[in-house]
Formats: structure tokens, sequence, C-alpha cells
């Protein structure tokens, strides 16, 4: 059976293919998706084939074709025969999926929605897990202060956990006004411009002598120097964004040894697979959380949904987001279209 798929062929080209997709096996379901959201870091470093992995060296060649998008939504169409739990029209969120029509998986990468929550908002659960996963290890304390580096996605989504978690001041820093105007909007206390010579005093002022938790997602190394230059001793810092390149000096012995800065590894997939404990928390449990505090008003994935385009506009959509500084900051694709 065909469907239609969102690949990349070639640096810098996106094309929407014909390719075959199978009937579920004993313990897998086929989805067929309504939307896929775009993860705007992971999805620009493989259209551009940049690095892409913790396990790739810098210089290694990055091999194409790359099939890309992990995390969507839609409704069953084919359940094997021994899944309980799911059946043939249920609403479901997948993660770790692709950006593909009709979807084959295990169904334990298929979770059903809860009333209240759409598909369209169901799209973005997984990539809201990761800034959730980052904040959990970091052990934030309600009333503690909080600074979030970068205001993509990933940042916007932060800030609003920060706010729901008990953080107090909850501060936004990014160069583009619009983000930090938006990331106001979505619930931060204050929004800074890191490239004003008097960001990290103000910061400091802001938090009574430095944040004590910082959520890094800028993924550039000077973004991770200027969040050591605002942090409280014995501050901890959650490197969520992926910095890619290597190419910068920290002075640790000033800046985290000194201070006694706890640098904390939050890729998503740092985290337990079976069993959540105190701040580890499994991709499920993470989703259960926020589906539950989107229900109870805490978080707005609404307002986070941008723009929604068909997967067959790929080529376009992707070519903005590796030009555009200010790519918006929630876009789907909606696979009804075609």
């Amino acid at each position: 059976m065909n469907t239609k798929q969102i690949v990349f062929t070639a640096p810098g080209k996106a094309e929407l293919l014909d390719v075959e997709y199978l009937p579920p096996k004993a313990d897998e379901v086929t989805v067929e998706l309504e939307y896929s959201a775009i993860s705007a870091g992971t999805e620009k470093a493989n259209f551009l084939g940049i690095r892409n992995s913790t396990y790739l060296a810098e210089d290694a060649e990055v091999k194409f074709p790359i099939t890309v998008g992990y995390t969507a939504a839609g409704h069953v169409i084919a359940v094997g025969e021994n899944v309980t739990g799911l059946q043939v029209g249920d609403r479901v969120g997948v993660y770790w999926g692709k950006h593909k029509k009709c979807i084959t998986l295990p169904a334990k990468q298929v979770y059903k929605l809860p009333e209240g929550v759409s598909t369209k908002e169901a799209s973005l659960a997984l990539i809201a897990t990761f800034p959730l996963a980052a904040i959990r290890k970091t052990g934030l304390e309600i009333g503690e202060s909080a600074l979030v580096m970068g205001l993509g996605i990933l940042g916007i989504f932060a800030v609003q956990e920060l706010k729901a978690a008990g953080a107090y001041p909850v501060i936004a820093a990014d160069p583009i006004k619009e983000r930090r105007e938006f990331a106001l909007k979505m619930g931060a206390d204050f929004a800074l411009d890191p490239t004003e010579k008097d960001f990290s005093d103000t910061v400091m002022a802001l938090s009574e002598g430095g944040v004590n938790v910082c959520i890094e997602v800028t993924g550039i190394g000077q973004g991770l120097i200027q969040a050591l230059d605002c942090m409280q001793k014995m501050g901890r810092v959650a490197l969520l964004g992926c910095t890619r390149s290597s190419k910068f000096e920290i002075d640790y012995y000033g800046k985290v040894h000194g201070p006694g800065i706890s640098l904390i590894g939050a890729h998503t997939l740092a985290r337990p697979k079976h069993e959540s404990s105190t701040n580890l928390f499994t991709e499920k449990d993470d989703l259960k959380t926020l589906f539950n505090l989107i229900r109870g008003g805490r978080l707005n994935f609404k307002d986070m949904i941008s723009e929604i385009h068909s997967p067959a506009k790929a080529q376009q959509i992707f070519t903005r987001l590796a030009e555009e500084k200010s790519f918006p900051i929630g876009v789907l694709f909606d696979w009804n279209l075609i």
C-alpha cells in the first residue's frame, strides 16, 4: 500500500514522495495522520545536512535521504491482533513517527487522546515534553527564579511550563523582538534582549542576585556562556538546546567550578524508558502530565500554532526554516489536504 511522505533527498531539498506502508504486525497499529509538527532545530539541521546526533562526529558526512518528523496526531485505521486498548477510529498521538500520511509503528508509540485535547494540539505534545523533562531534571522548587535562553518552540514551551511549576520570576531571553513579545503573552514575567550590553546585570537585578535555574535552548555556545553569567551560586543549567558545534570556550573555573553551577544534560532521550521516578519521568508520563495541564487550563497549546500548511508545500516551508531568522513558533502540516 502506498502513501505520501516528506523526505529530504539532498541538502536543502524536501520532496513529498510516494512510499510504501505495511499493514500492522501483531504488536503494531497503523495511524492516518491529521497533523504533524515541525521541530525547528532538528529539522533545520537535517534539511541542511548538519550534524544531528550525539553519536555522530562533528566532521562526519551526513547521509541522504533523510526521513524526518517525530511528533504527530491522527486516527487509527488498523490494529495488530495483540494490541489492546486501541481500536480503529481512536484519536491518537504518535511519538517518534514521521511526516507520513499513513504510518505503521509499534503500539507503544501511540497513545489515545483524552477528551478536550485536539489532534492539532496533540501534534505538538512530544516537543513539549522536552523542556518539561529539562525542568524536572533541575529539581525546580516553587518560588525559584528561572531564565529561558532562546525563544523558539522549546523555549516558549519552557516559559509556560516553568510558570505552571511555580517559578518566579520567569525571565525569557531572545534577540528577536516578536519572540520576546510572544513570551510575555505566554507567561513570562520579563523578556530581555541578550545582545544588550547590560543583559546579565538586568537578569541579576530581576532575580535578586542571579537565577536559580536556566533552561538553555539557544543551541549556540554564546547562549550558554551568557546563561552562566546570570546564575545564582549553586544554580542549575539544563542544556536543552542541541549545541552541535564545540567551537567555543568556557571559563569552567570561573563560571562553573567556583560558583558551584550544575550543568545538566537534558537531551530528551536521556530519560528513563519504563518507570518514572523523582525528577525523571518517562515520555508517557510526561505526555499524561501535559494533557492534564492543557485540560486544566494551565498550558496553552492553541496559541502555539502559528501556521498550518499542506505537505505539498514542504520545500517552501523548509526553505523558509533554513533562511528566516524568525521562523514561526508552531508550524504544522495538515495531512487532510492531500
